[in-house]
């Protein structure tokens, strides 16, 4: 559905000096500097795919999304998007894809949601049919009804962007680039969301490419991950190889059956011991949780124990501060 290939982006920004005189010479004689978004980045992703594209604050995540929806033409390189170049079909690109920039509304300021979506309707020329088999599954998928008939600009931002999300899918679109879907979004907001990504894409095998700051979004909605940092592709894999890659820690949380005062393990460190719970840092590839709880089960009478997994939000901090 995607290939991207050697594909690279330098911006011109312009420097601005300081003082009257400053801006006489800046009038006159203004300085550029290259600024590279995107470092000649590899990749491919197939039908049905939900990729998470993510990258700390510049690192070309929006570059590179805004190049593969047609909004930006690359410095250099090849995109192919369902088989068309975006920066040169756009009409032809923009008919395939549905599009969300969590900062910015593609929905009419003025207009009840319905009206909205009777536009879209129009502009995609999709048949009654269709629009109304995909507008059913969006009201109930999304909780839509409750606000089906209120003007955009009286809506909550939850309720925005449930209604942008929805916008995105009416036409049936092959591809769906989500750009921070769940900004501001409550806690039942952001479930609901996930929710109905997972059930389009099992249903229809939409191609998902999901760009966040909400780890937990990753975690829940996608297969695979792609990561970039300062504009160079890092990783690109599935969620379950990145974390077997970069997960090596683990926490045990053991329960004894009295407060141990000096408790030491040699395979891991003591994160914490308070009252009759000890919390034990330790590396799985150098000893199993199963051997920790016998050693200490030998010294100690243990009542309970409880193993963490590591959040992928300080995985993926861990591979950013190594490639820093």
């Amino acid at each position: 559905m995607i290939q991207v290939e050697n594909l690279y982006k330098k911006y011109y920004v312009k420097q601005y000096r300081q003082g009257l005189m400053g801006g006489i010479k800046d009038l006159i004689k203004p300085v550029w500097q290259d600024k590279e978004a995107v470092k000649h980045i590899n990749f491919n992703i197939e039908k049905g795919e939900v990729v998470g594209y993510i990258g700390p604050n510049g690192s070309g995540k929006s570059t590179t999304i805004k190049m593969l929806t047609g909004i930006l033409t690359p410095s250099d390189g090849k995109v192919l998007v369902n088989g068309l170049e975006p920066y040169k079909d756009r009409k032809k690109n923009a008919m395939n894809i549905g599009v969300v920039f969590g900062q910015r509304t593609q929905l009419w300021w003025d207009l009840a949601i319905r009206e909205s979506f009777e536009l879209f309707k129009y502009i995609y020329r999709v048949p009654d049919s269709i629009f109304n088999e995909n507008l059913n599954k969006m009201i109930e998928l999304l909780s839509l009804n409750e606000f089906y008939s209120t003007p955009v600009r009286q809506l909550s931002l939850g309720q925005r962007m449930r209604a942008e999300i929805a916008a995105a899918f009416l036409h049936s679109p092959s591809i769906v680039f989500l750009d921070e879907p769940t900004i501001g979004l409550d806690v039942v907001a952001k479930e609901q969301v996930r929710s109905f990504l997972r059930e389009v894409n099992k249903e229809k095998e939409t191609t998902i490419i999901l760009t966040t700051h909400d780890m937990d979004d990753i975690e829940q909605v996608c297969d695979r991950l792609l990561m970039i940092n300062q504009g160079v592709l890092i990783f690109d894999g599935q969620m379950k190889s990145f974390i077997d890659t970069y997960g090596n820690e683990r926490i045990i949380t053991v329960q004894f059956e009295k407060p141990i005062p000096n408790v030491q393990f040699e395979f891991g460190s003591v994160l914490s011991n308070e009252g009759n719970k000890v919390k034990i840092l330790f590396q799985k590839e150098h000893v199993s949780a199963t051997k920790i709880v016998q050693e200490l089960s030998r010294k100690f009478p243990v009542v309970d124990c409880h193993l963490e997994e590591p959040k992928i939000e300080h995985l993926i901090r861990q591979v950013y501060e190594g490639r820093s």
